[in-house]
């Protein structure tokens, strides 16, 4: 079919994506992918700060509802719900590990039940299997577990939202060895999530048994095989175009990056250590911490030189970006800087047992974050959904 000219004069949208088409809506586009994980990594750093239930039960409904509005139709986007299956049994598994290993009851507690004791040696005194079991105790750790499943959500919804192959083009040159094996351990748990349904939809078709034990080896043996080929692809694609390589680096650029970074790093935990003890001297604060990041940016320059890299369609970094990350980070601030409200409301005691209160400052924090969900762009559809619709604006991947 030849191509058709058209002569109107009305504006063209514009192919960034985040400018409003003639109809009022912003053209669908993917966020870069950092600015995700600076979200997560931010909310996940406000979540260490608390151990309100309340909190952080309202972190998962924002998790959810940005997760819902934003993520994309790719395999990776799918398995948000084993990360809640897996914090579910992060929990599981600390309400049971603090009721075998019981601490005894004290006076306040109320007594709930109780385990049969095991003896242990004298070497393993401090620790005793079995006994009396309180409703403080079990409360305290569901409260623990929640917090850290709540950790394990945020990176969840990392991985959800954002593609970690793009991420792996935004890392420095020096570090893309490290960054293609961090790309492929993040794209594991992904790949096995999509394997699996794969699986699991063929024998749903030829009418084989989907559940129970019998089943169990009919898709581990599938999967795993599907892993293996998988990952011989990828190892074939991947010295196919050149990772790996030596480059023109010499022995004396290499001991020098080396030198740099390890200096870097150890001035950068000397940094940390003195920022988090009041009683080190202070040379060990800021300056050092100053001192370490200056070494590990020219380590980093001096590595990249060796490795020459091409981008073709670079992820933009435009106010979406800003938008997202910002709403993170500012949550994060919010809940460490403690103005506001009462810091020990962050952290609810058991003793009185009550019901924990909601502060209004960081339950406020905590729904900014859940803000990303409107301020970043809408995915781009998939390609069958685009070609079902003809008046659709096109992603601006194929108005380029």
């Amino acid at each position: 079919m030849p191509p058709t000219t058209t002569t109107g004069a009305g504006p063209r949208p514009q192919a960034t994506g985040t400018a409003p088409d003639p109809r009022g809506r912003r053209l669908p586009r993917t966020l870069h992918p950092v600015a995700w994980w600076i979200w997560a990594l931010a909310l996940a750093t406000a979540v260490s700060r608390t151990n309100n239930p309340l909190l952080l039960l309202l972190v998962l409904a924002v998790l959810g509802y940005v997760i819902t509005l934003r993520r994309t139709e790719a395999p990776w986007a799918r398995g948000f719900q084993y990360y809640l299956c897996l914090a579910l049994i992060v929990v599981a598994i600390r309400v049971v590990f603090r009721a075998v290993f019981a601490t005894g009851l004290t006076p306040e507690d109320h007594f709930l039940f109780a385990l049969p004791r095991i003896p242990t040696p004298d070497w393993y005194a401090g620790i005793q299997i079995g006994g009396p079991v309180s409703l403080e105790a079990l409360l305290s750790a569901a409260t623990d577990g929640l917090r850290l499943a709540c950790m394990l959500c945020c990176i969840g919804a990392a991985n959800t939202l954002a593609n970690p192959k793009r991420a792996l083009r935004v890392l420095p040159g020096a570090l893309y060895e490290l960054g293609v094996a961090v790309t492929v351990s993040l794209s594991v748990a992904p790949q096995l999530v999509q394997s699996v349904q794969r699986v699991h939809r063929a024998r749903r078709l030829r009418a084989a048994r989907t559940k129970g034990l019998r089943a169990l080896r009919g898709i581990v043996v599938p999967v795993l095989e599907d892993a293996l080929e998988r990952s011989l692809r990828l190892a074939a694609a991947m010295d196919s175009r050149g990772y790996g390589r030596a480059g023109r680096a010499t022995k004396s650029s290499r001991r020098i990056t080396g030198g740099l970074m390890l200096t870097g790093m150890c001035g950068l935990c000397a940094g940390a250590y003195g920022l988090l003890d009041p009683t080190a001297p202070k040379p060990l604060g800021l300056p050092a911490m100053a001192a370490g990041g200056l070494l590990c940016l020219a380590g980093l320059r001096l590595g990249g030189r060796r490795v020459t890299r091409t981008t073709y369609r670079p992820d933009p970094w435009r106010l979406p970006e800003w938008a997202v990350a910002g709403c993170g980070v500012l949550c994060a601030v919010l809940l460490f800087s403690g103005s506001g409200f009462d810091p020990a409301e962050l952290n609810p005691s058991l003793y009185p047992l009550t019901w924990p209160t909601l502060p209004l400052v960081p339950a406020a924090a905590i729904l900014l974050a859940g803000a990303a969900g409107f301020l970043a762009p809408p995915p781009t559809p998939p390609p069958t959904a685009a070609a079902s619709h003809p008046s659709a604006p096109r992603p601006p991947e194929e108005s380029q």
